[in-house]
Order: structure tokens, then sequence, then C-alpha cells
């Protein structure tokens, strides 16, 4: 048997032969008897013989994405965590969406919680870091490294175990953090992340023989935390690197458009229109922009997650002037009046129903037919009359 040839198309051709057992009888006896043969590239590393990796400190540090969808804020969260490969120390970090913009943001994020950089960045085949297909990295991302002072080291094809230490840290946050996380909220999120890391994450205990020197005997189990604060990172510059976020909000009721925990105004009329909102890294404003890409109001940032409304002193004027504009005192209508048909819905029931329409009609020769036949006379030959 091929390993092409699939599990599924041998049950059909035996069935016909005389075996009368069901496929998942089938599938476990080609699996005990070792018929499909070996194939080392669908494999992986089962079965191989494996070595430990060396991380000296201050060398690397592990990138990649997970993504958890249904989340508490009726959305998808995307978590960048960033692992310190020798001591283990793991930061994470929030994003709307992994385009690179937001992959950057997040990046900067990690390494000012982690307090600086290690001299190699490991990746996986992320799009947005090398091109699909190859190891060279992205034209547009090369500048973010070099920003930082780093190099960024791409996982061989389908080898994502070399980066072990980051896949252990998801493993862990998914399973020690998200599962019981209670924040309603992308900012109240990455508050409970970064404290889980910052407690749970950094009380794991090492095995003490892995970071002992030759010739020495492990002693006590270190921390997380123990290890990561001796480490030497280098140190980051002052501000991120610039790159622009851009979201799409719908304006709302209240002549505003919501970002990050915060509201901020747009000029009155454009409630249900779709804006473009532009942030770049390192500044602390934010710009909205028309449908048709014309800069409408550049705002202050606010705290993330301050629930603050900014309004410009002119967005208020205006949006007061309009909401004075539709007030009136007039009295609300009776609800309970009696509205008899005016001469318009007469005059149109007229001319559908002809000359009968204009006033009701009562035959009473019928009437009294119905009542005569509803409630027979009780002396026999007595005459109802209407």
């Amino acid at each position: 048997m091929t390993r092409t040839c699939s599990r599924r198309a041998v049950s059909g051709e035996v069935v016909p032969l005389g075996y009368d057992r069901s496929y998942v009888s089938f599938a476990r006896q080609l699996r005990l008897a070792g018929l499909r043969p070996h194939c080392e590239a669908c494999s992986g590393v089962a079965g191989r013989e494996t070595i430990e990796i060396s991380h000296p400190a201050g060398e690397e540090i592990q990138w990649d994405w997970f993504e958890r969808r249904r989340a508490p804020w009726a959305g998808t969260a995307y978590v960048l965590p960033g692992t310190l490969s020798h001591p283990g120390r793991t930061r994470g970090g929030l994003a709307e969406c992994m385009d690179q913009a937001h992959l950057v943001e997040s990046m900067d994020a990690v390494l000012r919680r982690l307090g600086g950089t290690a001299r190699n960045w490991r990746t996986g085949r992320l799009a947005t870091v090398i091109v699909p297909g190859s190891a060279e990295v992205q034209a547009s991302f090369a500048p973010v490294a070099k920003h930082y002072g780093a190099v960024v080291v791409p996982c061989p094809p389908r080898r994502g175990n070399r980066k072990g230490a980051v896949e252990c840290g998801v493993k862990f946050c998914c399973g020690r953090w998200w599962r019981t996380m209670t924040a309603a909220t992308p900012e109240e999120a990455q508050v409970s992340l970064d404290r889980f890391w910052a407690t749970t994450g950094d009380a794991r205990l090492r095995p003490p023989g892995r970071y002992a020197g030759p010739g020495q005997s492990g002693g006590e189990r270190p921390a997380v935390g123990e290890l990561a604060d001796a480490e030497v990172l280098i140190a980051l510059p002052a501000v991120p690197y610039p790159a622009t976020i851009e979201v799409t909000r719908a304006a709302d009721d209240r002549a505003s458009v919501a970002f990050r925990g915060n509201r901020y105004s747009v000029t009155p009329g454009l409630g249900g229109t779709e804006l473009m909102l532009r942030h770049r890294l390192g500044t602390g404003t934010a710009e909205i922009f028309t449908p048709a890409g014309t800069l409408m109001v550049t705002h202050r940032l606010a705290p993330p997650g301050a629930g603050a409304m900014v309004r410009t002193p002119a967005h208020r004027a205006a949006l007061e002037a309009v909401v004075l504009s539709q007030f009136s005192a007039a009295r609300p209508c009776d609800r309970k009046a009696n509205r008899p048909p005016g001469q318009a819905a007469l005059t149109e029931r007229a001319a559908l129903l002809g000359a009968g329409g204009l006033e009701p009609a009562v035959d009473l020769d019928q009437l009294a037919e119905v009542i005569r036949l509803a409630f027979p006379p009780a002396v026999p030959g007595a005459e109802v009359t209407a």
C-alpha cells in the first residue's frame, strides 16, 4: 500500500471482498500491522533522535501569534507572546489584527515589558516578517529590526519546534490564563495578561542542571523571574518604530468613533458612516479621515481603556446646535383622542366601493332572517320582526 492511497479508499475496496467490520476497526488494524510506509516529511520529529538546543543568555527572543475566537468582547483575540529563550520569561501584547503595523506595535509593547531585546529575533513563517516561500525578511520589516538593533532569524521550513520556548509559553498561557480570564474588554484583558506573566509566569521553576556551568552540579531550582532579572538585554530606543496603525470605525449617534476604550468626536451628521482612523506609533495623536480620504480632525489620545469622550470645542458647538435645532416644546399628541376619518379618506373609500361606500348600508330583511334562524320563536307560528 502506497502513502498516497488513503485508508478510506482501501476500506471501500475490501468491504466487497467480505470485510464485515467498521472503518475504525479497519484503520486500527492497519496501524497495528504497520502496513503504511514511513515518511520522514510527514512524521515530523516523532521517532527521531533529538538534542537540546543551547540558548545563551541575551542571545534570542522568540515570537509567534496565537488567536482565540469568541472573545468576551464579541471578537477575536490576537495575542503576540515574546519569550526570552534562555530564562523562558514571556510577555504578551493584544492586538486588533495581525497586520504588520499591529505586529510592530505589539512587539514594541512586549520588548518594553521585558526591559530590552535580545540580539536575535526567532520567528516562524510569519507573512508580515518573512517572504512566503523563502527565508528572506520582508523589505518593509527589515527597518523595524534595524530600529531595535536586532537580527531576524526565521525557523527552517516545517521546523516549528525550533521556537519551542514560545510554543510552550503559548500552551501555558492558553491553559492557565485564557480559560479563566474574566476581562470584558481588550484593555482589561491586557492588564490581566500582564499580571499573569509577571506573577504566575515568572514564578515557574526551571531545572537546575540546565543552567549549571561545566563541572557544576545542579542546586536549587531557579525561578524564571530570577533568571530573567540576571539576563543582560540590549537597550531599547526611546520611541517605537514609526509604523502607522489604520482601523475603520463607524460614527455613532453621538458624533464620535471608538478607539481602544475611548471615543473621539467627529463632525455631526455622519451617523453610521465608516471612517478611517490612523495612529502613528510614537506620537500621542489620532487622525480621523472621511471616506474620501480627507483629514477631518486630529485628537490627542487618551489612556487606553479610560472610557473618555474626547471632543473638540468646534465639534461640541456644532453638535449642540444640531441637538437644539431638533428640540421641540410642542405638546405631544393625545394617544387616546377620537379621530374619525377625514374627508380625503371618505372620498378614497367612495372611489373604491362605489355608491355604496359613502355610508354603511344595512339590509333589514337579511338581518331579520339571520335573527330568525339564530333564535327560533318559542311559540310555533310566531313571527320575528326587526
